[in-house]
């Protein structure tokens, strides 16, 4: 059993992208929401994005929903009762403590790691991602990086990117974005409905 843990954005989905040529398929995707279910955590995606990218992805969609203080609790009990003995697939690049994280709360719940954007160069991400035919828009960010909202991960946003002097795909936070189309969509999610806004 595989499971990807999935955002909805660029780096959760180049990863469910490698660990499918690698393994063949990813069986499930894995959600975690703020605690009254209303959007994911950091990228404010309703459950109604993720559930049409669960379907065209062709994964099935197991979510929860927890404050902050309560998420590896919440995350262990979910991983445990549907992952035990499977691999869980992650999105990291380089933050050490994230990588920690994951495989300390993985390990202790009996589940693998497997992690293919680890050590990547951040350009070579978001150009790998492009290359493959990804598409994404920008759907957060943080106050001061008003003009990433609404626009296309493109070569121009990578351009932006580094005239803002930000972390390119980013990992503080910067950014957030949502994939709606690429090489491991069935079809291209609508995105006409889409909310943008400024992370709290």
């Amino acid at each position: 059993m595989i499971f990807a843990s999935w955002s909805g954005g660029k780096d959760s989905a180049l990863a469910f992208y490698f660990a499918s040529q690698k393994f063949g398929k990813v069986d499930h995707i894995f959600t975690m929401f703020s605690e009254d279910c209303g959007r994911t955590r950091a990228h404010g995606l309703k459950l109604e994005h993720i559930r049409a990218q669960a379907e065209s992805l062709g994964a099935e969609l197991i979510f929860a929903c927890a404050s902050w203080q309560s998420y590896e609790d919440v995350f262990s009990i979910v991983i445990s009762s549907n992952f035990a003995g499977g691999l869980g697939v992650f999105g990291d690049i380089d933050i050490q403590e994230h990588l920690d994280w994951v495989v300390r709360v993985c390990t202790s719940n009996n589940v693998g790691v497997f992690e293919p954007l680890w050590g990547m160069d951040r350009e070579e991400v978001l150009e790998r991602f492009i290359r493959l035919g990804f598409r994404a828009k920008v759907v957060r960010v943080k106050k001061g990086y008003e003009e990433l909202l609404g626009r296309e991960l493109d070569e121009d946003f990578i351009e932006l990117a580094k005239k803002l002097n930000i972390d390119l795909c980013g990992e503080h936070g910067e950014y957030h974005t949502f994939v709606y189309d690429g090489p491991i969509f069935k079809f291209p999610i609508p995105t006409e409905d889409l909310e943008y806004g400024i992370q709290d």
